[in-house]
């Protein structure tokens, strides 16, 4: 287990975490830390913990939009693989009526 210290709204924090995730915690921390100085910078917090809450908020949002965008992406990937299957129906019913039309042909040119 990797331990690594972080520092949030000034203040220092150690955190255990898996061996090699020591730089995804960092990269977490400061992302964590700049949206609460966002919040803060604009004095939307009356204390540090309603500035918590707040930053916790606007984090919680971020994730409910990535998630529905996410949502609306596989939406997209479900439609594009169900225009592809369409697509391969419609080659194989052209293929079999050319195959149709071949037999029709050496058919009159027999007569």
């Amino acid at each position: 287990m990797a331990q690594v210290d972080i520092t949030i709204h000034g203040r220092r924090y150690g955190i255990s975490c898996q061996d090699g995730q020591e730089q995804r915690v960092s990269d977490l921390s400061r992302y964590v830390d700049e949206r609460l100085h966002d919040i803060a910078s604009a004095g939307a917090a009356a204390s540090e913990s309603h500035l918590l809450v707040l930053t916790t908020l606007m984090l919680a949002d971020e994730i409910f939009d990535l998630r529905a965008d996410l949502d609306n992406l596989g939406g997209q990937v479900r439609n594009d693989e169900s225009a592809r299957e369409e697509e391969a129906l419609i080659i194989e019913a052209i293929d079999t009526l050319a195959g149709r039309i071949d037999t029709i042909a050496k058919r009159i040119q027999n007569l």
